[in-house]
This record gives C-alpha cells, sequence and structure tokens, in this order.
C-alpha cells in the first residue's frame, strides 16, 4: 500500500484508503462478514447445482445473465464522466480536424504552386 500511486482520471479504491481499510467499526467489520457469507453460500448452491451429475434443467448464472443483458444494450448503462468524454473527443472529434487541416494546407499549397507555375502538373487520370 506504500508504493500505491493513484491514476490520473481515477479515485482511490475504497479497499485501498487507510482510513476505510484501517479504522473499521465493529458493526461494519460484522456487515461485510455477513455479505461475504452470503455470498458465499451463493456460490456453493450454484456449484452444486452446477456439478449435479443428475441435472435435467439447464442451470443459470444470474451474473452472467446480467453481463450479457449490459452487453446487449450498453447506452443503457453508460455514465458520462470526465474520462469517456475526453476519449469520445480524442477519438470522435480531434481525427476530423486533423483531417480537415493537413487536406486543406495540401490544397491550399498545391492552388500555390499552380498559381507560380512551379508546379508541373503530368496527365493522370486518377488525380
Amino acid at each position: 500500500m506504500a508504493d500505491y500511486r493513484e491514476a490520473p482520471l481515477a479515485t482511490r479504491p475504497k479497499t485501498l484508503d487507510p482510513n476505510e481499510y484501517f479504522n473499521v467499526s465493529v458493526d461494519q467489520r460484522r456487515a461485510e462478514e455477513s455479505r461475504a457469507a452470503l455470498q458465499a453460500n451463493l456460490k456453493r448452491e450454484y456449484q452444486m447445482q452446477l456439478n449435479n451429475p443428475h441435472r435435467k434443467e439447464l442451470v443459470e448464472d444470474p451474473a452472467l445473465t446480467r453481463w450479457v443483458h449490459a452487453r446487449a444494450s450498453p447506452y443503457n448503462y453508460f455514465r458520462p464522466t470526465l474520462k469517456t468524454s475526453l476519449l469520445g473527443a480524442m477519438f470522435g472529434v480531434v481525427p476530423l480536424f486533423a483531417l480537415y487541416f493537413i487536406f486543406r494546407t495540401d490544397r491550399d499549397r498545391k492552388e500555390a504552386q499552380i498559381k507560380d507555375g512551379t508546379m508541373k502538373r503530368t496527365f493522370s487520370l486518377s488525380s
């Protein structure tokens, strides 16, 4: 934990925050233990159903079902943040302006050379 360095666009995880990690009350620790026990029981029940050699029906994993649903409809679960906005601008808007600038300066340079008479233009059907 001593060498952990925070990322510039992310917050420190709750498990790595020393105030939240070391200074936990007895009630909070008891609640975490009960949640962990409930999760372990659910996992054990799922493993028992999955590894039952006499089962006839399909065993559904609710976590996998939620993941597939979230992947099928990403816009319902998208939350705009600073990071997603910057990534959207970087990959959506900046390339358009960069290409516009490149094509515009190249066209202006060719036009200036044509006006000055310094550009040697050969006949070509492709350009």
